[in-house]
């Protein structure tokens, strides 16, 4: 895989900082799955061609749930992305796991229940292995990055990924404790699932800013809280994305980008046209 692979970075514009990227230009795509959230800015960083979406749009006017993260994931195959860079609020569920420190999660619980997570439907059935569902070379450059960034960060860590936009209730924060989670939030694994599916290599910086509501010796966790937390670590947490970047190595070998090689098991002669023209952004080359 040649270098003139994009590098796709989601975020928010508190987290990200499109000065840094240079040739910048704005893409606005349709998918088959839909509208993502805002356009696309593609451009370089550090001499690698990236492509960054908000993924609650400008201005943040997207819920977790309203997200059309198969539009998003979607938008990045199109646009040439061979990685995916996330980063991203979350809570801790562990003492160690500091509001301003950073996690790089490896594995998910999902709690969602309302919102589009697959590609594969409606006359095409394909299954990813999510054994391990993170990619471990983009991970290993995430975590070197954000050292370099000035972060206090930890590589590996469970992550719950909850429906919200509400925070979770004190017995469900203890119910995540008693099951070993270390962090949660609201987007990443839908991401992360869609991402193998389109394979894409993923992993997330998910930047500590509360310690959720089971910890009785702070306060429960409120919007402004986060908000602080996050604009106290915007600067360090953009330094370790373009960090990263600079780090990708273009011939990993991790698996995630043949990860549907073997995957789609319906038979050939029964798929639709309308179901081969719709994921043919995704896995068009099997097809």
């Amino acid at each position: 895989m040649s270098r003139s692979a994009r590098i796709g970075l989601v975020g928010g514009s508190g987290v990200y900082d499109l000065a840094a990227i240079e040739e910048l230009a704005e893409e606005v795509l349709d998918t088959p799955f839909g509208r993502p959230s805002d356009s696309y800015f593609t451009g370089t960083l550090r001499g690698v061609p990236v492509a960054f979406l908000s993924r609650h749009g400008r201005g943040h006017r997207l819920s977790p749930t309203e997200i059309n993260y198969r539009a998003n994931i979607c938008g990045f195959k199109m646009l040439g992305c061979d990685a995916l860079l996330s980063a991203s609020a979350c809570g801790s569920l562990r003492e160690e796991f500091e509001p301003r420190h950073a996690v790089i999660p490896d594995q998910f619980i999902d709690r969602t229940r309302h919102r589009a997570d697959t590609f594969f439907e409606g006359g095409l059935v394909g299954h990813a292995s999510l054994a391990d569902p993170v990619c471990p070379a983009l991970s290993m450059a995430l975590e070197e990055g954000a050292q370099r960034g000035g972060l206090t960060v930890r590589r590996g860590g469970t992550y719950v990924c909850m429906e919200g936009p509400q925070f979770s209730t004190r017995a469900e924060s203890q119910l995540y404790r008693s099951w070993g989670a270390d962090i949660i939030g609201m987007t990443n694994l839908t991401e992360a699932r869609l991402a193998r599916e389109a394979e894409i290599c993923y992993a997330s910086l998910a930047l500590v800013t509360d310690y959720d509501c089971w910890r009785e010796a702070t306060e429960d966790v409120t919007v402004e809280t986060i908000l602080t937390v996050l604009a106290d670590n915007a600067a360090a947490a953009r330094r370790s994305l373009a960090e990263t970047v600079a780090r990708v190595d273009p011939a990993r070998r991790c698996g995630c980008r043949e990860a549907m090689r073997f995957g789609m098991i319906t038979d050939r002669a029964a798929m639709s046209p309308a179901a081969r023209k719709r994921l043919g952004p995704i896995v068009g080359r099997y097809l």
